[in-house]
């Protein structure tokens, strides 16, 4: 999984990028199959940093989630809960989607014109 970090408006230190790094580096907990999470932070408005994440799944659109905050961490944190709901969700609805196509349960037919005992 790769994970690339940009900024727009400034710069972040090196710090500042391995923390994001390894916060993001947890989402791969949730969902295995993600492939790339590209991490945008703009720093336009200083007291206010927005970050934007997208994550990319193997057969799968992108999760987004954005969030702005006073603090670029507080953000950060932001983002990691709508991101994993967002992973979750479409995990839950693949494993469902896969148990319930060969877990059909057969119904015996009845013959017509004999009564059941």
């Amino acid at each position: 999984m790769q994970i690339e970090i940009s900024v727009r408006h400034g710069s972040l230190s090196e710090t500042s990028q391995a923390k994001i790094t390894s916060k993001m580096e947890r989402l791969d907990r949730i969902f295995d199959r993600l492939t790339a999470i590209d991490v945008t932070v703009n720093l336009e408005h200083k007291d206010a940093p927005i970050v934007d994440v997208r994550v990319s799944a193997e057969h799968r659109h992108d999760f987004v989630a954005s969030h702005q905050a006073e603090e670029l961490m507080a953000a950060v944190d932001a983002v990691i809960p709508k991101l994993e709901q967002q992973l979750r969700k479409y995990k839950e609805k693949v494993r469902d989607r896969h148990r319930g196509a060969g877990n059909r349960e057969q119904e015996e037919p009845t013959q017509s014109g004999q009564a059941s005992p």
